[in-house]
């Protein structure tokens, strides 16, 4: 799995996120934390999350 970090995370310490393709799904996770939690969501989820995220 090749995770990446989302366009909008910075090397600050802020926002760092980073997604990866999977067969079916989209997977989500803290940079900083890559051995921690990890959020796996279907492409319709995913879309819905960065529209939503978007709007704010």
């Amino acid at each position: 799995m090749t995770w990446r970090k989302a366009r909008r995370s910075n090397d600050q310490g802020g926002e760092c996120v980073e997604v990866a393709n999977l067969s079916q799904s989209v997977g989500v996770r803290d940079s900083k934390d890559p051995g921690g939690p990890k959020l796996t969501l279907t492409p319709t989820a995913f879309r819905a999350l960065l529209k939503h995220l978007k709007q704010q």
